[in-house]
């Protein structure tokens, strides 16, 4: 396979991209996300983050490889991998699920019935258009693929609520469409029923944050990784009273 040519970045880009930096070693490379940059695909003249990793390639060699992805409006840990075996040991590992992801949401009208549980439904893609969306779906439909999602909530307010998720299992859009599906859809998700105004405040993007991500390090143990929310959700965090 042929090397990707390098993409020229603007002194700009390169700022930005470094200066999402959460962590890194021999090995890895990992990100702080902000909601907005694409993880890859993007459409239009803005660079996606796959393409802004050039800014850490040394001359003539490849950039750090993505082994995860983030949807365009969720924000938080996102991690690479520096080199071709460790691309590979992350990849089989997360295959074998031995990644773990928290996430952090904003959910209206209040917090899901129970508190904590697991939701268990299988999700099928639905193309429309040039848009693509998940849909729960019975477990023998032909295109069902299953997919479970752990949840808590840490804090209930006027209207709102604080939930902590644990994805089980790497499906498309799964959280967005599973919390939807039992009522509590993640406030801002236009795609999915959620909220555009919570608490007479509006909210501008979908309140989405990876958290926490731990896994198998290449060279030996278990890392874990963490990322505050961005300045955005933690004010509506404090605002609706769930902080």
């Amino acid at each position: 396979m042929k090397p990707l040519k390098p993409i020229h970045l603007t002194s700009d880009e390169v700022a930005l991209v470094r200066s999402l930096v959460l962590y890194e070693d021999a090995d890895i490379l990992a990100l702080n996300k902000p909601a907005g940059l694409s993880s890859q695909g993007g459409r239009g003249q803005v660079n996606t983050l796959d393409e802004l990793l050039w800014a850490f390639a040394k001359p003539g060699k490849a950039r750090p490889r993505l082994i995860h992805r983030l949807d365009r409006d969720t924000s938080g840990v996102i991690l690479t991998a520096k080199t071709k075996p460790a691309a590979g040991f992350l990849g089989k590992a997360l295959m074998k699920r031995a990644f773990s992801k928290t996430y952090l949401a904003i959910v209206t009208p209040g917090a899901p019935v129970p508190a904590k549980g697991v939701i268990d439904r299988p999700l099928r893609r639905v193309e429309e258009g040039r848009e693509a969306y998940m849909r729960v779906c019975e477990p023998d439909h032909p295109d069902a693929e299953a997919a479970a999602s752990r949840y808590r909530t840490l804090k209930e307010g006027e209207g709102a609520a604080l939930v902590e998720l644990s994805p089980e299992t790497g499906r498309m859009h799964q959280l967005r469409v599973h919390l939807a599906a039992v009522g509590r859809p993640i406030a801002g998700d236009a795609r999915y029923g959620g909220a555009l105004m919570v608490g007479g405040r509006p909210v501008p993007r979908l309140m989405l944050h990876a958290r926490a991500l731990a896994f198998p390090h290449p060279a030996g143990g278990t890392k874990r990784l963490e990322a505050e929310p961005p300045s955005d959700m933690a004010e509506l965090i404090q605002a609706l009273g769930l902080g």
